[in-house]
């Protein structure tokens, strides 16, 4: 064993008993030796004839593969004649040079595969311009036996893999060399290359079927463009079908005969010609497997070769225009699909999904039709059937599903996606057979029903979805009439309690039907203690299992914001039902976890919410009621947080636990009572919201960092905003100074959030309010933006300067809404003063420079807003400096150098809609500031961008005119033709 050898074998040791750099080094050694191209290929060569070592084979079969790919066109002639004839005489089982001493061929798979992949690249270059016999010359050689008929199939199929089938992408100079190698076979060998594969069947079906299977794996990928009349011939097909029905031979030796059928089905021809191929080749004698076959596989590809054979049927009957050619495919058609039917009731296939796409399409082809005939609407039913039974879980997984661990949620996940085709399917047929459909989902509902068993749970859960799935073609109409069979579905439904109802997947598909069919109990107010008893009984809120549970309470919120003017006589049952869920809120839990409402409870105080906050509540009851909600929960808040400080850590974390549920159970309540009710029609209301307020603020004062309870507090703020209206201003001085005492940047994105919903709202009547906190919530967010702009670019953004950057963007916005709601003197109070200098700072950088195209139109229209707030009249000086600011360095630098830069792409929707905020930023810039802007922009900014005279006098006139649209349209002329003078060669910035 020479050096190479010993590097080859480190190279490829997977022990892990050699060491990194040891490796490091057999690398260096063997790439040396490649670079060495005089005599590489040579020596790989007689590594091939003398080396018995697997792993050098396949090293210097690499090698050549490499060296051919890269350096074909460069080698000399006698070295690819070497190459070329040493390569054949191995595949060939032919001495090289009379030394072949090693068989390759006798090696592992791996190794014959890549001695392919080196012919096949030959055939690349060479074929047949050059060796123009390399398919010719094979032929005497398959005598030679299993070997070499092996390596010629193995030569085909990489040449189909690397070369010729559309499967894979290709690039240009691949598809004309494809083209040209498929032309030269067909022109000089296709037929000898058929008879091989003829003969290799015939000759080794009963002594070596592996090989068999491989020769038809290679005829398979060539059907597809080769003359059909090949195959499809008195001694192909026959010898197919002998292979296909002899039980005796392997299930791959079968499959692979049926494969080559499913090809000859599916290849491309005019439509008579094809529906000619169908109704010769005698499907029918197949039909017969699908029940005597047991094997997955070979009944997965018995199933692809029907529904190969049923969609060129479909596809002929859409494609001839004959009544009689149609009739005959519609025959094939109703020959093949109780097969299909059955193959998709009895097996998992992995084809499924093309079984389903045939059947729409089948389905949708019917919609032609006039009414349906007796076998057609006998087919619908099948088909119905089959979705029934795909539709449907596989018991083996109950318990995971129930328990809902990895391999549960793995397989909900598999079937919410599997189901998505097939009720596509679904509303297809049913609105191409909305009889039947309704007739099949009723009895599927009564089957699931009758049963007595909790064994069932899978056809329940899958009849119940069937009617789920119907629901979303019902247009709102018929869902509200229950036309016929729907308000017998549904009165069944209601009024059921199956015996698998524990299950999860069964609960939480009947809660999600109910819900999809309230708008029918719209109109059907009978039914109302049905629907109500569903979502608070066992069956629902009350479920044994708190996934359950948690997700009826969401639905039963949706269902109350859909009924709840017909609810107001059954409220007190209601709260009544409800009473131990809204108790779970105030109990006091010993651990720090949260109690088992968890934020989902929070959805029943919303339809508690939603239930008593109607103005048709009487004042009396509705305080009692909001009473004996918020008393208990405020009270446990204030014994909370008494001495809360001097808990231990575990009792502090599960106090913090119990009081953010406690805010937002209050939180959700409070979404059902209008500003209107609590402020002028019932005060009394207000007051206990305004108390509820006070003691909630308590909290920021007891936990002052605690980051999720001020977040909890904030969102109950921004809730009493709209609930409480003006009468919340006493209360917001207190809860913004406390909010912004201990804040974190990333809370702050909220806290702006808070404050442009106040502006937004109040306008001008929160002025005070805005004035007193800006500094305090400028000087925090200057503190920690740079004032030189955040970095951007691959690598360079982390979670901080992500955070940052939400931040700046919430800024941005907030300073737009102050801005355009008024509030502009904001910015020049004495406390806000030292601050104005950084905004516009910032504001002119990201009105040129930022990457966001929102955010520069956003800066842009504050400046123009602020132009007209501080320069009402020509040369008035509201604000000191800010003048000479915008005519010097917003006009020149945003207005005319940042749309100049090339980067400012016009044809893009966003930047054209900047473009048109910057002209009208000028057009106001004028107004206010007279010819002091219009000659520094035209004697400065145009002189520097090299403007023609007469151009720059067209502007001024356009600028002075009162057309805001054709000062658009000169400008953009004006800023595309003064890009072209620069011709890339001035920046401006």
């Amino acid at each position: 064993m020479d050096d190479l050898e010993k590097a080859i074998l480190i190279i490829f040791d997977e022990s892990g008993t050699i060491d990194n750099e040891l490796k490091k080094r057999a690398e260096n050694y063997c790439n040396e030796i490649k670079e060495n191209k005089a005599s590489i290929c040579r020596l790989c060569i007689e590594k091939l004839c003398f080396s018995n070592l697997v792993q050098v084979q396949f090293w210097c079969l690499q090698t050549l593969h490499d060296m051919i790919k890269a350096c074909y066109l460069s080698m000399a002639p006698e070295e690819i004649y070497m190459i070329r004839s040493s390569v054949f005489s191995i595949v060939c089982l032919e001495p090289v040079d009379d030394k072949n001493r090693r068989r390759v061929l006798e090696g592992p798979a791996f190794v014959k595969n890549k001695l392919a992949q080196v012919l096949t690249t030959l055939i690349y270059f060479e074929y047949p311009l050059i060796w123009s016999s390399v398919f010719v010359d094979f032929f005497p050689h398959l005598s030679k036996g299993n070997l070499v008929i092996d390596m010629f199939c193995r030569v085909l199929n990489v040449l189909d893999d690397e070369l010729i089938s559309m499967d894979y992408p290709r690039t240009s100079e691949e598809l004309t060399v494809a083209a040209r190698v498929k032309d030269a076979i067909r022109q000089q060998c296709v037929a000898q290359i058929v008879r091989s594969w003829y003969d290799i069947v015939s000759m080794y079906r009963n002594n070596n079927e592996e090989l068999c299977a491989s020769a038809l794996d290679s005829m398979r990928r060539y059907i597809s463009w080769i003359d059909i009349g090949l195959i499809v011939n008195d001694a192909f097909i026959p010898l197919l079908f002998d292979l296909v029905l002899a039980g005796s031979l392997s299930d791959s030796l079968r499959g692979a005969a049926i494969r080559c059928l499913l090809a000859v089905v599916s290849k491309r021809m005019e439509p008579q010609s094809k529906l000619s191929l169908l109704q010769n080749l005698q499907i029918s004698r197949v039909f017969r497997l699908v029940a005597e076959n047991g094997d997955a596989e070979l009944v997965s590809d018995i199933s692809s070769l029907l529904t190969g054979y049923a969609v060129e049927a479909l596809d002929c009957f859409k494609l001839i225009n004959s009544e009689d050619a149609k009739g005959v495919s519609m025959e094939l058609l109703n020959e093949v699909l109780p097969s299909v039917f059955y193959v998709m009731k009895n097996f998992e296939l992995d084809d499924t999904f093309n079984v389903v796409q045939f059947l729409s399409g089948y389905v949708a082809t019917l919609k032609n039709f006039g009414p349906l005939r007796e076998k057609q609407l006998f087919h619908v039913g099948q088909i119905l059937e089959v979705i029934f039974a795909l539709i449907r879980y596989d018991p083996t997984y109950r318990t995971n599903l129930e328990v809902m661990d990895k391999i549960g949620k793995e397989e909900e996940d598999r079937m919410v996606e599997f189901r998505k085709d097939l009720f596509v399917l679904l509303r297809t047929v049913g609105r191409v057979a909305p009889d039947i459909t309704h007739l099949f989902i009723r009895n599927s509902l009564a089957s699931a029903v009758s049963s007595s068993s909790e064994s069932n749970a899978e056809e329940v859960e899958g009849a119940l979805s069937l009617l789920y799935a119907l629901g979303e073609s019902l247009s709102d109409e018929s869902m509200r009439s229950g036309s016929g069979f729907l308000s017998e579905l549904v009165l069944t439904l209601l009024s059921t309690k199956f015996p698998c109802h524990s299950n999860r997947l069964v609960a939480l598909v009947y809660l999600e039907t109910v819900t999809r069919y309230v708008k029918f109990i719209q109109d059907n107010t009978q039914y109302i203690p049905m629907v109500l008893a569903a979502f608070l009984d066992e069956r629902g809120i009350h479920h044994s299992n708190i996934n359950v549970s948690r997700r009826a309470s969401y639905l039963f919120m949706r269902v109350v914001k859909l009924l709840k003017v017909k609810l107001g006589h059954f409220i007190e049952t209601i709260l009544q039902r409800l009473q131990d869920t809204v108790a779970q809120c105030t109990i006091m839990n010993s651990s720090t976890e949260v109690v088992s409402g968890s934020e989902d409870g929070n959805h029943v105080f919303e339809a508690i919410g939603l239930l008593i906050g109607m103005e048709d509540v009487p004042p009396e009851k509705q305080s009692d009621y909001l009473s004996s909600l918020l008393h208990p929960l405020c009270q446990q808040v204030e014994t909370l947080l008494i001495n809360a400080n001097l808990s231990t850590y575990e009792e502090t974390n599960a106090k913090i636990s119990i009081i953010q549920q406690i805010i937002m159970a209050i939180n959700s309540l409070s979404k059902g009572f209008s500003e209107r009710l609590v402020t002028t029609r019932r005060p009394a209301i207000g007051l206990m919201f305004k108390q509820t307020l006070d003691v909630l603020l308590q909290v920021l004062v007891v936990f002052p960092k605690v980051e999720p309870l001020r977040s909890k507090v904030t969102s109950f703020i921004h809730r009493m905003v709209d609930t409480l209206g003006p009468s919340v201003f006493p209360y917001l001085p207190k809860a913004l100074e406390k909010l912004l005492a201990e804040i974190e940047p990333r809370e702050m994105v909220g806290f702006l959030v808070l404050l442009n919903q106040l502006i937004c709202k109040f306008s001008t009547r929160v002025r005070d309010i805005v004035e007193e906190i800006f500094p305090g919530v400028a000087d925090r967010i200057f503190s920690v933006i740079p004032r030189d702009g955040l970095p951007s670019g691959p690598g360079a953004v982390n979670e901080e300067i992500r955070e940052l950057q939400e931040l700046q963007r919430a800024l941005y916005t907030f300073l737009h809404v102050i801005t355009t709601h008024d509030l502009s003197s904001v910015f020049i109070t004495p406390k806000s003063k030292a601050y104005l200098d950084p905004v516009m700072q910032l504001l002119l950088y990201s009105s040129c420079n930022h990457k966001d195209i929102l955010v520069r139109k956003a800066c842009v229209q504050i400046f123009t807003r602020l132009i007209k707030d501080w320069c009402a009249q020509p040369y008035e000086e509201k604000v000191p400096g800010f003048r000479n600011f915008m005519i010097e360095a917003f006009g020149i630098n945003c207005c005319l150098y940042s749309v100049l830069d090339r980067s400012f792409e016009l044809r893009d929707a966003n930047t054209f809609v900047l473009f048109g905020e910057i002209v009208l930023a000028q057009k106001v810039m004028y107004e206010k500031l007279g010819n002091d802007f219009l000659v520094h922009f035209v004697s400065k900014g145009f002189s520097a961008a090299h403007c023609p005279p007469d151009l720059a006098e067209q502007y001024s006139q356009k600028l002075q005119g009162n057309d805001i649209k054709a000062l658009k349209s000169f400008y953009q002329s004006l800023v595309e033709n003064l890009r072209l003078q620069q011709n890339g060669s001035l920046v401006f910035r």
